[in-house]
């Protein structure tokens, strides 16, 4: 039985952008799903399968919507624990409104206006780094060391985006998976925010922002004991943060 065609999920009021986004992505070989309004498009992303052939293999997550906007829909659909890989489509690039995003849950984003080609190659990324989800029956591939750090009795296995702990296993999505991986690459190292911002996230602004403080409360509540005292992700304050695997 033929495997179909990745499908995506489409959440763009501007009906002109949608129907060129439609038309290319078609071309490509995706099947397709389009909403204009929000509230109809979340009603739809949860009531979807998260696996099998009828499963959205990534939405494609307009910021300004009618009804619900897209920091809405992907803060509710994380959660419900539907891990959906989102690429969101910002209006403007202020860091703000990026952070904003990826604090919602968006594993990517795109600001518009934006070149199609860079968010063909954007989807095929993400949909490649999530190729871990495949269906039964894949090939399974020759075995690889384990891609995972371990620490006080967690593990984070970049390569299923989980965090497994004594009492829970978390789903990661891309962009805490990648701030973890950043902070793990570099234990005991201080890390600026304006570091996390180009490095991780790729806003090139000199800016400073509360949002990222907050991303940071999220992490904690994975991989400490008491996130209101944290041992292993420590504030260095007035710069950024650190890890320490060991305290």
């Amino acid at each position: 039985m033929a495997v179909p065609f990745p499908l995506i999920i489409l959440v763009e009021d501007e009906a002109h952008l949608a129907q060129g986004l439609l038309f290319n992505l078609q071309a490509e070989g995706y099947r397709t799903e389009h909403f204009a309004d929000g509230d109809l498009a979340l009603a739809h992303l949860l009531a979807v399968p998260q696996h099998g052939p009828d499963a959205p293999a990534a939405i494609l997550l307009d910021c300004m919507l009618p009804g619900a906007d897209g920091f809405i829909i992907a803060r509710t659909l994380r959660e419900h624990r539907c891990f959906v890989p989102i690429l969101m489509l910002t209006a403007r690039s202020r860091p703000e409104e990026i952070l904003e995003g990826i604090e919602a849950g968006a594993d990517d984003y795109l600001p518009k206006p934006f070149d199609l080609n860079i968010l063909l190659v954007r989807l095929k990324s993400l949909l490649r780094r999530m190729a871990w989800q495949s269906s039964p029956g894949t090939p399974t591939p020759p075995p690889q060391p384990a891609d995972e750090v371990s620490f006080s009795g967690r593990t984070i296995r970049f390569d299923t985006l989980e965090l497994l702990a004594p009492d829970r296993t978390t789903q990661l999505t891309l962009m805490e998976a990648d701030l973890l991986r950043y902070l793990t690459d570099r234990p005991a190292q201080i890390v600026s925010r304006k570091e996390i911002l180009e490095q991780v996230w790729r806003v090139h602004e000199d800016t400073d922002t509360r949002a990222i403080d907050n991303f940071i409360v999220r992490l904690r509540r994975y991989i400490e004991d008491d996130p209101s005292k944290p041992r292993h992700l420590t504030t260095v304050r007035g710069i950024g943060y650190r890890f320490i695997p060991n305290p």
